[in-house]
């Protein structure tokens, strides 16, 4: 046996660039021999975020009961079955882990049902340190290929990467905001994002999930409303079904990371009990499953309704409404913040002439002052489509456009375009501090905020 770890060992002072997601990785190694188990875990430890072992399958099922791992490193011939006996179980009852199976026999009927129990590689029986450690690094990035590939596509059917800007403006409403995500990043709390459609609920979200230590995991977007109630659950939790088919749910793929529920007040009344206990328990259960996955998620949830009124209407369980808004941010209107209009509107136009590959239009001063006045019942992404579509037309709608007369009663305007220029001038080098900004121009924060709300209007 001496002889056999030494030569385990050689080779294993070579190269060590295994790969981030090694170093990432929680790995339970499961073998009746205590000298194979000490060595595995030797190492593996100082190379992954967790390394845990088992002496048997009888244990290995206790620690899976209470911990998750994204890969088991699986002895076939152990006293009280084989490995992949116990694999084909594990599978019907919901492990979700990968697995390296370990054996110094190596025959076609061990292979095909490795094969069939879902086995990501097998590695002969004595083999060294960095062999081992390649098997293990290859599983790991493949998982983590098919977790970004399932990722992905779920972020292009929930329509891409619309939502992947920053906030921006300097307004004090919008200032409000950024200063409470900045409180709340370092935090587990979950956050209720309100306000109406279009005010930047997910970009906020997504700002949150970037600040925080969770920035390199996955932030991973549900629309509750546009998947259907049949298929919301196995969706989210996942499917188990014999030891031939599993899925993992959103709920799996975005663990470690932060999962943004939006249009939560859609969610069925099942979906709804389940979402209380997992947010009570931090653990899930696939539909068909046995067994509960323990998870790492911070959650984020957003509405447009009136989450008081549906559960006083009995739509939305008054239990995860209170469990959900422990804290509450309320986005701003558009129109409420008029001041931010003129960087909106910049910004949107760079980035879509850009990416259409189309000339930008000129936002001069009478557009700049339409927009303002406009009232945006859409919001920023009503301003969002309101530039896109004039520059795919080549021009803005006959309601916004800069004619550039400067004759009769239009004089009237041109008047109010300076004053209205001058004081967002000044808002703007104040970053949006109206009091300031009143200071510099020598009125009340009240004419201020009086001008800035008429422009509203």
């Amino acid at each position: 046996m001496m002889q056999q770890m030494a030569k385990m060992q050689q080779g294993a002072t070579g190269g060590d660039d295994y790969g981030e997601n090694l170093e990432a990785a929680s790995i339970l190694v499961i073998d009746d021999e205590p000298g194979m188990r000490n060595f595995l875990t030797k190492i593996l430890t100082p190379r992954c975020k967790r390394v845990e072992q088992a002496r048997s399958a009888i244990e290995a099922v206790a620690i899976l009961d209470r911990a998750h791992f994204d890969l088991v490193i699986l002895d076939n011939i152990m006293p009280e079955k084989t490995g992949l006996e116990w694999l084909s179980e594990q599978r019907r009852v919901g492990l979700f882990a990968d697995t390296i199976l370990i054996t110094a026999y190596a025959d076609l009927d061990t292979a095909i049902q490795a094969l069939r129990s879902g086995v990501a590689d097998f590695v002969l029986k004595p083999f060294r340190a960095n062999q081992i450690l390649n098997a293990v690094a290859r599983a790991l990035d493949r998982k983590h290929l098919r977790r970004e590939n399932y990722l992905l596509k779920h972020e292009l059917s929930e329509g891409g990467n619309a939502a992947r800007g920053r906030l921006l403006g300097n307004s004090a409403a919008i200032q409000n905001v950024r200063d409470m995500l900045t409180r709340l990043a370092p935090m587990p709390t979950s956050v209720l994002f309100t306000g109406a459609s279009g005010t930047g609920k997910e970009i906020a979200a997504r700002t949150l999930h970037g600040l925080s230590d969770r920035a390199d995991k996955p932030f991973v977007a549900v629309n509750c409303a546009a998947i259907s109630a049949d298929r919301i659950a196995d969706e989210l939790f996942g499917v188990v079904q014999g030891q031939d088919y599993r899925k993992d749910g959103l709920f799996l793929h975005a663990d470690g990371g932060t999962l943004f529920l939006d249009e939560v007040a859609q969610l069925p009344e099942q979906v709804q009990a389940a979402l209380l206990r997992v947010l009570e328990d931090q653990r899930i259960r696939p539909s068909g499953a046995e067994r509960e996955i323990p998870l790492n998620l911070r959650f984020l949830f957003a509405t447009n309704a009136d989450l008081e009124l549906a559960v006083a209407e009995g739509r939305f369980r008054a239990d995860l409404y209170h469990r959900i808004n422990v804290v509450n941010i309320a986005m701003p209107h558009l129109r409420e913040r008029s001041e931010d209009i003129v960087e909106l509107a910049t910004q949107f136009m760079s980035q879509i002439s850009r990416s259409l590959g189309m000339p930008a239009l000129e936002l001069n001063e009478e557009v700049l002052l339409k927009l303002s006045r406009y009232h945006w019942p859409g919001n920023v992404r009503e301003l969002r489509n309101l530039v896109e579509r004039s520059v795919i037309l080549g021009a803005f709608p006959e309601e916004f456009a800069g004619l550039g007369t400067v004759t009769g009663t239009e004089a009237i305007e041109t008047l109010e375009l300076v004053e209205q220029r001058h004081i967002l001038n000044v808002l703007d080098a104040c970053n949006g501090n109206r009091a300031e900004a009143a200071r510099r121009l020598g009125v009340s924060r009240k004419t201020i905020d009086r001008k800035c709300a008429a422009w509203a209007e």
